[in-house]
């Protein structure tokens, strides 16, 4: 059972990205494993750890189109900008986006913040409000999902967006195209999923 909070906006045009103040991280071989049951359950499982597009995924769990709300469009040059490890492999000058991915009726289900070569972002952005991965299916571009880490922890930030206490379960992964890494791409995911794939099995003690 996740507790609701009263829902005000975050900051609208925020000058940095929410990254969780982990209480746990998993690498590669925490996703090539899986975790147990206990700690994730298997429906959470699939969400988090499996390669296919999470905008879909919403879809068919809420049976709501997946709509898009661009709140920051930033670049950021060649600096790492907190993010994780792998964006030394996207090269520079980098743009940041972040967004919310939300149902069509307004519903908050996931945050992401993601990391494009500056040169590139349009030519696979051509339509920056629709998601990532309905803009790279319209170009018909052949893509890997490479699940890198996992991640459980605590947003001030998110609880606002979301209107849920955390913690919250989040992961990170690089789109691979024609060999290279195209983006990095920083999610979590809204405890409100709960409505539709049980309960996160997530607490784990310190």
């Amino acid at each position: 059972m996740t507790a609701s909070l009263k829902s005000t906006d975050p900051i609208q045009q925020p000058t940095a990205w929410h990254r969780l103040r982990t209480h746990w991280e998993g690498g590669e071989e925490k996703v090539r494993q899986g975790l147990p049951h206990s700690q994730l359950s298997p429906a959470w499982q699939i969400l988090l750890l499996g390669d296919g597009s999470p905008t879909r995924h919403l879809q068919l769990l809420t049976t709501e189109p997946t709509e898009v709300d661009v709140i920051d469009m930033s670049p950021v040059g060649i600096d790492r900008d907190s993010a994780p490890d792998a964006i030394e492999l996207v090269p520079g000058p980098r743009l940041r986006r972040q967004v919310w991915l939300k149902t069509a009726s307004g519903q908050r289900l996931a945050y992401a913040a993601s990391w494009w070569e500056a040169s590139h972002v349009d030519e696979y952005l051509q339509n920056r409000s629709l998601p990532i991965w309905a803009s790279l299916a319209r170009l018909r571009t052949e893509l890997y999902r490479d699940v890198q880490g996992l991640y459980y922890g605590e947003s001030k930030a998110l609880e606002l967006a979301f209107g849920q206490e955390g913690p919250f379960w989040g992961r990170h992964y690089l789109f691979w195209h024609q060999g290279k890494p195209l983006t990095l791409i920083y999610e979590v995911f809204s405890p409100y999923l709960t409505q539709y794939l049980g309960p996160m099995q997530g607490v784990i003690k310190q």
